[in-house]
C-alpha cells in the first residue's frame, strides 16, 4: 500500500504550526510537578526518613509501612520529598526499573489513601501509566473505571491510550480514541501520533491516511512527532517516495524545524535497501544539525549508522570530530568499540579501548570492556578476552554480564569447565539477573557426563539462589 495514495496526506502545514509535547515528557513532568513545591530532601528534615527506606533489604517488600510509621510519630511528608525518596531506592538493591515504578505506584495510593494529598487527573495519569508497566494493562483499565469522572480527562485518556498502544491492542485502542473524540479530548497531535505508531507496528498502513486526514479537518497540526511516525509508517510499507515527501516538507517548509531524527531513520531505512551512497548523503545532512547541538544522542546515531554503511574512514572522522571528553563518555566509547568490531576493526577497538581506560579515573565502567570481550570470544580470541580480564578486575568487581559473556565464550569453543566456572561468577555476583537457559543446561549436560554428583548439586545451588 502506498501511504500517499490518498492525495493530501503529506501536504504543507498551516501557518500557525506548534510543536506540541510528546506524551513521555509529559509523564516525566508531571510526576516531579506538585501544586506546592517544596524543598529538596536535606539531612536535617528526612535523613531519618531515608535511613528507614534504605533499611529495607528486600526489593519486593513494601514502603508503606515505614511511611505509615514515620507520619504516626508526627512527623511531616510532603510530595516532592516522598518522590525524592523514592528515587533514592534504585541505589539501594532497587535498581529494577519495574521495581522502582511499584515503589512509585505505593507512594501515589499512600499519598491518596491517607487523603494527605489531593489525588488530581495529572497524578492520576502518572500512576495508570505506572500500573500498566507494573502490573499490565488488565489492571491500568480496573483503575481507569474506577476513577471519578471528573478526573477522566485529556491526561487519563490518554494515559490508558498510550498503554493500549503498548499492547498492540487495535481494539482497545480504536475504543479509547472514540471515547475522545465524543467527548472533546482529541484536540491535540498526541492521540493521532500514537495511533499513526499502532497502525505502524500492526500493519495496519491502509488506517493511517484517514488519520491524518481527521487531523486536517479538525485543524490539528501535525508536528515533528507525527511526521518521524510518518516516516516510520511509510518505510514499514516500503514505500520509500512516501518518505522522500515528507523528508522534502521539511526541507521546504523553515517553520517546521528540520529534524536530525528523520535523516536518521531515513539513512537506515536507504541502507536496509542497500542504497550506500543516498545514505552516506543522509549522515551528512544529518551532521549538518548536529553541528549546532553535538548531542551524546545524535553522535552515537552517527556511530552506529556509519558502522552500518561499512565506511570506516567515515567512521573514524565522526570520532575524531565529536569525541567526548570526560562527560558521558562511556556511552560513546562502548558505540565507537561495538562499530569497530562490527567492521573487523579489532585493533582499531583495541586502541578506542585503551583510549577509555587511561582517561578513566572514576567508576570502572565495565560495559566498556564487555564490547571488545564479545569481539574477542567470536573470534576465538580468549587468551585475549582473559588478559584484558585479568587487568581490568585488579582492584575492582566485574559484571555479572562480563563473567557471562565469558562463560558462553567459553562454551561456544568447547572449554565447558572454564564455562562453568564463569558462569558460577556472574551469578554469585548478580542480583535481579538470570543466565542463558541453553548455557545453564550445556554446563549442566558436562557435569552430568562427568559424573560429578556434588558439583552438579552445587551448581545447582547457585544458579537456583
Amino acid at each position: 500500500m502506498n501511504l500517499h495514495s490518498s492525495g493530501k496526506l503529506f501536504s504543507l502545514l498551516p501557518q500557525n504550526y506548534q510543536v506540541s509535547i510528546s506524551s513521555t515528557r509529559v509523564l516525566a513532568s508531571l510526576l516531579f510537578s506538585t501544586k506546592t513545591p517544596t524543598k529538596p530532601l536535606s539531612s536535617s528534615d528526612s535523613s531519618t526518613l531515608r535511613r528507614r527506606i534504605e533499611a529495607i533489604r528486600d526489593p519486593r517488600a513494601s514502603i508503606v509501612p515505614v511511611l505509615d510509621q514515620w507520619v504516626k510519630e508526627g512527623n511531616n511528608v510532603d510530595k516532592y520529598q516522598l518522590v525524592s525518596l523514592v528515587r533514592l531506592m534504585k541505589d539501594y538493591k532497587r535498581s529494577n526499573h519495574a521495581l522502582e515504578r511499584a515503589g512509585l505506584i505505593q507512594v501515589s495510593e499512600w499519598m491518596t489513601g491517607r487523603r494527605f494529598f489531593t489525588l488530581t487527573t495529572e497524578d492520576a495519569a502518572v500512576r495508570l501509566e505506572l500500573i500498566h508497566r507494573v502490573r499490565g494493562l488488565e489492571e491500568a483499565e480496573n483503575y481507569f473505571n474506577k476513577i471519578s469522572v471528573k478526573l477522566k480527562t485529556k491526561y487519563t485518556y490518554g494515559a490508558i491510550l498510550n498503554g493500549c498502544v503498548r499492547e498492540k491492542s487495535v481494539q482497545k485502542a480504536e475504543a479509547v480514541m472514540q471515547e475522545m473524540r465524543e467527548g472533546g479530548m482529541a484536540t491535540s497531535s498526541f492521540p493521532y501520533n500514537i495511533l499513526i505508531i499502532l497502525y505502524s507496528k500492526t500493519g495496519d498502513l491502509d488506517k493511517i491516511p484517514p488519520l491524518v486526514k481527521e487531523m486536517e479537518r479538525n485543524g490539528i497540526d501535525r508536528d515533528k512527532y507525527t511526521l518521524r511516525n510518518l516516516v516510520v509508517a511509510s518505510v514499514a510499507a516500503s514505500d520509500i517516495s512516501g518518505m522522500e515527501r515528507i523528508l522534502k516538507l521539511t526541507e521546504e517548509n523553515p517553520e517546521l524545524g528540520l529534524d536530525w531524527k528523520l535523516y536518521a531513520m531515513a539513512a537506515d531505512a536507504y541502507l536496509k535497501i542497500g542504497s550506500i551512497d543516498t545514505a552516506l548523503t543522509m549522515l551528512m545532512k544529518l551532521e549538518k544539525l548536529m553541528a549546532f547541538r553535538k548531542k551524546k544522542a545524535v553522535f552515537n546515531f552517527l556511530l552506529s549508522l556509519y558502522a552500518k554503511t561499512g565506511n570506516k574512514h567515515e567512521l573514524y572522522r565522526i570520532w575524531n570530530l565529536y569525541k567526548p571528553s570526560s562527560e558521558s563518555m562511556e556511552t560513546s566509547y562502548r558505540c565507537m568499540i561495538n562499530s569497530l568490531t562490527k567492521l573487523d576493526d579489532i585493533e582499531g577497538a583495541e586502541k578506542i579501548f585503551e583510549e577509555w581506560e587511561s582517561q578513566c579515573t572514576t567508576m570502572y565502567d565495565f560495559r566498556v570492556l564487555n564490547g571488545l570481550l564479545v569481539a574477542y570470544c567470536n573470534r576465538g580470541l580468549l587468551e585475549k578476552a582473559e588478559a584484558a580480564i585479568e587487568k581490568a578486575v585488579q582492584g575492582r568487581t566485574p559484571y555479572a554480564s562480563t563473567w557471562h559473556l565469558m562463560a558462553k565464550g567459553y562454551a561456544e569453543h568447547d572449554q565447558i569447565p572454564k564455562a562453568v566456572e564463569m558462569l558460577k561468577r556472574a551469578v554469585n555476583v548478580g542480583r535481579g539477573w538470570k543466565p542463558d537457559p541453553i548455557l545453564v543446561n550445556t554446563c549442566l549436560e558436562y557435569l552430568e557426563g562427568q559424573g560429578d554428583t556434588e558439583e552438579m548439586k552445587e551448581f545447582i545451588r547457585v544458579v537456583k539462589n
